[in-house]
């Protein structure tokens, strides 16, 4: 049997990229999951994920759904749902997005209209690598309240205050659960059989009740 080969992270910072060509790519892109892109004002990031990557994603993803669901909390995932307002001559794909606080605003809604529905009330973006461009002023413009950054070892909680972000302790969605803690779960999800991670993720969810 041959070696399994994976590939690093890419990320490739194209310029001058017009709104019209941004919209050419997004369409010939519908329905992929990858590459993902990320629109400032001319500046065209395109990201390829590794799976190294895509292990934090989807690690980060279920506790946010296991979490929402042992506080009973409505939650509603969107991935990478790509969100594009020509207006801001911005858009972002992040690794993954929810609504949480204004789940009820968007119930049973299958397209989301940027520029009247809310941003995702928390967006989660794995950076593996460092990005090529500074998202945090894209996702102030659309206004989403919380991100989590997580590089492969450390975990950082932002909340959205005025045209900025500031780090936070805790998580705004769900009150209690700490960066400190989400990271060393998110580390535990690769050392722990997938049973053992899940069983962890519940009896940590039960100190927050």
């Amino acid at each position: 049997m041959g070696n399994v080969i994976t590939l690093p992270e890419q990320r490739v910072v194209l310029e001058n990229v017009s709104w019209d060509v941004y919209e050419n790519i997004l369409s010939g892109h519908l329905d992929r999951s990858v590459p993902r892109f990320t629109f400032d004002r001319g500046r065209l990031e395109i990201m390829s994920p590794s799976s190294e990557h895509e292990e934090y994603k989807q690690a980060l993803t279920l506790l946010v759904e296991i979490l929402a669901d042992a506080l009973r909390i409505d939650i509603r995932s969107l991935g990478s749902t790509t969100f594009k307002r020509s207006e801001l001559e911005r858009g972002f794909e992040a690794d993954a997005c929810f609504y949480i606080q204004t789940a009820d605003r968007i119930h049973g809604k299958l397209h989301i209209d940027p520029a009247v529905d809310p941003a995702p009330d928390l967006v989660i973006e794995v950076e593996v690598t460092a990005p090529a461009l500074n998202k945090l002023p894209i996702y102030a413009d659309f206004r989403v309240p919380e991100i989590w950054r997580y590089d492969g070892a450390r975990l950082v909680i932002l909340h959205l205050s005025g045209a900025g972000y500031l780090e936070k302790a805790d998580s705004l969605a769900f009150p209690g659960a700490s960066a400190a803690d989400i990271a060393r779960l998110v580390r535990r999800s690769i050392a722990l059989k997938r049973t053992e991670w899940l069983a962890e993720i519940r009896n940590w969810t039960r100190t927050l009740k």
